[in-house]
């Protein structure tokens, strides 16, 4: 994409004692862009996740923000920056209703007390402008459905105004249906000019809403790739580095097939 990038990863690197988690990554990711991070268990996705959140600071490389450096050390810093990130726990409190999860931790006050109705109202607001479709503002999250649950963790991500969403798998363990919701609002984000960063194993969903696919390999970056011009061999082949796998041959068991 042109124009600058609103989040750099320069020359990023990480360790946990011994172990080398990350090594010299690199990422970007620019306004209305949804990037989907990918990689096998252990090549490092949530350890970059994490050094983004301020979770875990980085040793090594540079992080950028709208062209400068910046230090994250804390989650708060990524926060103040404009990071939002919605991790797989969701971390929602089921006897809460949609109003209190959204604004947990930053309730609305008047006069010294809560503002239920200024809070009940920007909700609505939020989550009609973001077509989120759910029976009640003020039902508990426990009478949610799953997919209901994921739109409203990254919904309550947005109160904050951020310009980076992280979502950590936000389709794993839904149907069919929930995961079509939680595709249709990353749509929306991207619309809105957000920035995505999309940690998926589910290449159907990676295909679906990404424009750039960052493939870590052993805490390395290992590819990346244009959605639209890329096959799904190619990126499963980056993930495993091997060029020979089960997707590639199935691909020329047809072929030879077709013959």
């Amino acid at each position: 994409m042109t124009g600058a990038p609103v989040l750099a990863l320069r020359g990023v690197s990480k360790r946990f004692g011994a172990v080398q988690a990350l090594t010299d990554v690199h990422l970007e990711v620019h306004a209305g862009e949804v990037v989907a991070l990918v990689g096998d268990n252990g090549a490092g996705k949530s350890t970059l996740v994490k050094t983004i959140a301020g979770v875990h600071p980085i040793d090594e490389g540079v992080i950028e923000w709208e062209g400068r450096a910046v230090n994250i050390n804390r989650p708060q810093d990524a926060q103040q920056l404009g990071v939002a990130t919605v991790y797989q726990d969701l971390a929602l409190c089921d006897n809460l209703d949609v109003v209190g999860n959204l604004f947990l931790g930053r309730e609305l006050k008047r006069f010294g007390t809560l503002d239920e109705v200024a809070m009940e109202k920007r909700a609505r607001e939020l989550l009609d402008t973001l077509s989120i479709r759910i029976p009640s503002v003020r039902i508990p999250i426990a009478g949610l459905s799953g997919g209901q649950r994921q739109v409203v963790a990254i919904a309550r991500a947005l109160v904050g105004d951020p310009k980076i969403v992280i979502l950590d798998e936000p389709t794993a363990a839904l149907g069919v249906e929930q995961t079509a919701q939680v595709l249709d609002l990353v749509e929306r984000l991207r619309q809105r000019g957000l920035g995505v960063i999309l940690i998926s194993h589910n290449m159907a969903d990676v295909k679906a809403v990404a424009d750039t696919v960052a493939v870590l390999r052993l805490g390395r970056n290992n590819g990346s790739f244009e959605v639209a011009g890329t096959s799904h061999e190619e990126i499963i082949s980056a993930i495993t580095g091997a060029t020979d796998n089960a997707v590639t041959r199935r691909q020329a068991r047809i072929a030879e097939e077709a013959k």
